[in-house]
């Protein structure tokens, strides 16, 4: 449904779709299953490379000749830039918020590793960090360069409405009901809403809050769905904020903050499925399957899929619960 919109393949294929049967046992719902977009060959995986898949399709046809992006040295947005400069031979500028530390760990290190150049732009607001990065910008381009600006929401949405149309071929005759994944910023969420309405696809979707309130994280959605609409020219035959589902009740103390629950959860995936789950982001979306299973939300006939977004470099700064 995108063919028309430039994208640089980074996928090697679908990733894998697979049934959690130990953890769905010991739970008594025998249909959970596991939309893993943390296997991918590129940079350690993880959502961002499906965005950035239409990121560097844009950068491609407007020729652009390094890529710029800025972020916490925890970002795992920076890491796989990197990791996708270091692939298709493109240079690559990381302007990290903060201090530079003595020595570089997870994600930053690498960043680094992955051949991209650093900047540090000290203590500095995500606002002012947008300032600063759309400075850079103009000051490559002053000098000749052809920087393209890594982060365009709207862009970024787009690989996953491919990932709704992908999940919908794998899962073929299993009626799927339930899709969770995490609420943070919106592409991912938006894009795959609205993938899932395009096609009608017969699933609710629970965005399991890691960030925001409801009100700001449905706002932010449904925006980037309506730009989602314009972008492509595809109008959903129904109102694809719908049937969304917000799930606050893993939110804990916010953005970057485990909570007990998502402990438990990150320790009980990994010694039922030996999965690993980085414990702020993707372990409270798990969080929220085992509470809603347990409760009857999600009944037993109903079969559920999370999608994992990846993130797991990030696990190697958390303690283990």
């Amino acid at each position: 449904m995108l063919d028309r919109i430039p994208r640089i393949e980074l996928l090697a294929g679908p990733t894998p779709l697979e049934r959690m049967a130990r953890a769905g046992a010991a739970v008594g719902h025998d249909g959970l299953w596991i939309k893993r977009d943390d296997v991918m060959s590129l940079g350690l995986g993880g959502n961002k490379v499906r965005s950035l898949e239409y990121w560097l399709g844009e950068a491609a046809t407007t020729g652009g000749d390094m890529l710029v992006v800025a972020g916490a040295p925890a970002s795992n947005q920076c890491r796989l830039v990197a990791a996708a400069g270091a692939r298709m031979g493109i240079e690559t500028l990381v302007l990290y918020a903060g201090d530079e530390p003595g020595a570089l760990g997870g994600n930053a290190m690498l960043t680094r590793l992955f051949g991209a150049r650093i900047r540090w732009l000290g203590p500095v607001t995500e606002v002012e960090r947008g300032r600063r990065a759309a400075q850079v910008v103009e000051e490559l381009r002053a000098h000749g360069r052809r920087p393209y600006l890594i982060g365009n929401p709207v862009v970024a949405a787009l690989g996953y409405v491919r990932a709704a149309q992908e999940l919908a071929e794998q899962v073929g005759a299993l009626d799927l009901r339930h899709v969770l994944l995490p609420g943070s910023m919106g592409p991912t969420e938006a894009g795959f809403i609205f993938g899932s309405a395009v096609i009608g696809a017969p699933w609710t979707v629970h965005l399991v809050s890691v960030e925001y309130p409801e009100e700001e994280l449905r706002r932010r959605v449904a925006t980037l769905v309506k730009e989602l609409q314009a972008r492509t020219g595809i109008v959903p035959p129904k109102d694809p904020m719908a049937t969304v589902r917000m799930d606050m009740d893993e939110l804990g103390a916010g953005y970057g903050v485990a909570t007990s629950s998502s402990r438990d959860a990150a320790a009980f995936f990994a010694t039922h499925e030996a999965l690993v789950l980085e414990q702020t982001y993707v372990a409270k979306t798990f969080a929220s399957l085992l509470r809603q299973v347990r409760q009857g939300a999600i009944a037993p006939d109903e079969p559920a899929c999370v999608l994992h977004t990846g993130g797991v470099p990030a696990l190697f700064a958390q303690q283990a619960g």
